[in-house]
């Protein structure tokens, strides 16, 4: 361990969010010690689930890795997941704001300050195409540090949900190791819900022709039931591009879960189907998030999607972090 430190591995979480990345560390045997987040709510969130830590509710640029020195002390693990936003497909065609990407140098401004042993910085898999991808790692090399860049999907990692993320390791000692899949059943949505009805979770449906659904909704639906049956239950998919009809069944991981409200179960009732919306706890389960995550009490259903389309998966998170320092 750097500095002599054997025991007491402390992590300082960039762009925290919620704490995704912060409860995975955690998990993995590290201390959070505070995060900085922009969005207030976000800061909310995180001091509400990561107990001891020091919310900095700030935009990055503003704050200074000197001042974060001298408050919290050495830093050992620097966690950063910076706006994927203008990196995303989910983009589409809308222009995307290089101010945006540039984000991704304030780990360089860090880690010149904190000298941390490792940094994990995790983004969308089309950071790597970013014209300056090569030149913001070759700045972290300059600082000694080894890297390995790496994609991982969450769902090989006891997460109920498919969402692949590019992770980039950084080690001032060694190679960085990356993570092999759990090798565990794969979970799935039967999982969310089963998790939902443990929890004694009661959410209300309502008809499926209920006259004022959008057309496209009962089209998707009417889709859906002639390839499934009338009998199985199903999610349908809004949003974005869908070679798979606008649906997916229960026994597979969830499709990526963003910060649109794009999850809808369907299930037959007596007089026909029936459907619902899946709930801002539903989705912290897909994410991995421990069943005790809570949102803060000023925070909107929208607010609780954005929170979790922007996460972390702290599962995946703890099996990056256990790689590193396993191998010290």
């Amino acid at each position: 361990m750097p500095n002599g430190r054997k025991t007491r591995i402390k992590a300082f979480d960039l762009f925290c969010g919620g704490g995704g990345s912060s409860l995975g560390a955690r998990q993995a045997g590290a201390i959070p010690v505070g995060g900085v987040d922009c969005w207030s709510l976000a800061a909310d969130a995180y001091e509400l689930n990561v107990p001891g830590a020091k919310a900095y509710p700030e935009k990055l640029c503003d704050v200074s890795p000197k001042k974060v020195l001298n408050e919290l002390g050495p830093i050992d693990l620097l966690l950063a997941s910076p706006e994927c936003t203008h990196h995303s497909i989910a983009k589409g065609n809308k222009p995307r704001s290089e101010d945006s990407k540039q984000l991704a140098y304030e780990v360089v401004r860090f880690a010149k300050v904190l000298e941390p042993r490792w940094i994990v910085v995790e983004n969308v898999v089309q950071m790597s195409t970013w014209h300056a991808f090569n030149d913001w790692l070759s700045q972290l090399h300059g600082l000694g540090y080894h890297s390995l860049v790496v994609k991982l999907n969450a769902a090989d990692f006891e997460v109920p949900q498919t969402r692949r993320r590019l992770f980039v390791l950084l080690d001032r000692v060694q190679a960085p190791i990356a993570p092999e899949p759990s090798g565990r059943k794969v979970a799935t949505v039967k999982t969310i819900l089963r998790s939902a009805l443990r929890a004694d979770w009661s959410f209300k449906f309502t008809p499926l022709h209920n006259g004022r659904r959008a057309l496209k909704t009962i089209e998707r639906a009417e889709r859906a039931i002639a390839e499934v049956g009338e009998e199985r239950e199903f999610l349908m998919v809004y949003y974005g591009s869908d070679a798979a009809g606008g649906f997916q069944e229960l026994d597979r991981p969830l499709r990526t879960i963003t910060t649109l409200d794009r999850f809808a179960l369907v299930r037959k009732n007596c007089v026909g189907h029936e459907m619902r919306m899946l709930q801002p706890s539903e989705l912290a389960i897909g994410m991995g998030f421990p069943a005790n995550y809570k949102f803060p009490d000023a925070a909107t259903r929208r607010d609780c999607i954005k929170l979790m389309g922007n996460a972390v998966c702290p599962p995946l998170m703890r099996a990056v972090v256990r790689s590193l320092i396993a191998a010290d």
